[in-house]
């Protein structure tokens, strides 16, 4: 064992980038709330970009270093804090055993990711060693739990490798977020079309992994809110009898029976992964084609990140 969880936080799980392929069998994929925090943090350490780390949320997270290990933290500004020195974000550095990690307050961002040199492994299921808590496929960690490092991969030291500034996400309160629209277009008049893009939605308290729950102006039905139940894609928008809308996140039910306005497309998803309660939201209707080329600049980015820093 490598590390020692000693006080868990609002919440940490152990998370790579999910389950692909599972949806048909009523599994979502969980996985990494923030995949390019993730997958940044792995190639900081030398690691393949979708191994397993740590997703923690808000604050309050502890732990001790019982080997050597090389890390990086990413993702949310949530306080870190080495031996009670602020520790480095985007940037790979190593701990000693007996060394203390601990995320003392929110400052910017929700979820902070921990990546250490060799991954996180505990037992893959369905090929993914992501934590689905609903769906009892591990667990939310808690006190005294202790967690394994694989093999460090053989690609140098990977100690000091920083993200340009240029490159990290810049946070902020307010997000906007790109949406497909439909498939449900008739469940909905064209004015609370209208409400939907040029309103501002607040991020509900009662949100989690789940999905989002907004709180604003309530988007009004022309055939009501009820279907027959259906496949809710990843991102989908869901519109409950209230009119305020809900986001399906990695870990959302994958069939529901409320109608979907729109569905959040694959570039945006991560915003979610940094959006807190209280921080505001609003939607902006692109194309197929610009939703592809965004996806496909995001994917980009990542090769782009893990050419570069595999020297370093």
């Amino acid at each position: 064992m490598a590390l020692r969880i000693l006080d868990p936080g609002s919440q940490t799980t152990v998370q790579d980038l999910g389950r692909v392929g599972l949806r048909r069998y009523g599994i979502p994929s969980s996985g990494a709330m923030d995949q390019f925090a993730l997958q940044t943090a792995n190639l900081l350490v030398g690691n393949p970009p979708g191994a397993a780390g740590l997703e923690t949320l808000l604050q309050g997270l502890s732990l001790e270093a019982l080997v050597p290990v090389v890390i990086a933290i990413t993702g949310g500004d949530l306080g870190a804090e080495l031996n009670g020195r602020p520790a480095p974000m985007w940037t790979s550095f190593r701990i000693q055993p007996h060394d203390r990690l601990t995320f003392k307050r929110r400052a910017a961002g929700c979820r902070a990711y921990l990546a250490f040199q060799g991954g996180i492994v505990v037992p893959e299921l369905l090929g993914s060693r992501s934590t689905f808590a609903r769906g009892r496929i591990g667990s939310s960690l808690r006190s005294k739990d202790t967690l394994p490092l694989g093999t460090p991969p053989l690609t140098g030291a990977s100690f000091r490798r920083s993200l340009p500034p240029k490159l990290r996400p810049s946070r902020s309160q307010e997000h906007g977020v790109r949406v497909l629209l439909g498939p449900q277009t008739k469940s909905f008049t064209p004015a609370g079309h209208e409400t939907f893009l040029n309103s501002t939605y607040r991020v509900s308290p009662n949100s989690d992994r789940q999905g989002y729950r907004t709180e604003g102006p309530a988007i009004t039905f022309a055939l009501g809110p009820d279907i027959i139940s259906d496949p809710t894609p990843l991102g989908a928008v869901q519109v409950p009898g209230n009119g305020q809308p809900i986001i399906l996140l990695r870990d959302g039910q994958v069939t529901g029976g409320y109608a979907k306005i729109a569905t959040v497309i694959f570039a945006d998803l991560d915003r979610f992964g940094q959006m807190a309660p209280g921080d505001t939201l609003f939607f902006r209707a692109v194309t197929r084609e610009e939703a592809l080329l965004a996806a496909a600049e995001t994917q980009r980015l990542v090769k782009y990140l893990e050419i570069a820093l595999r020297g370093g």
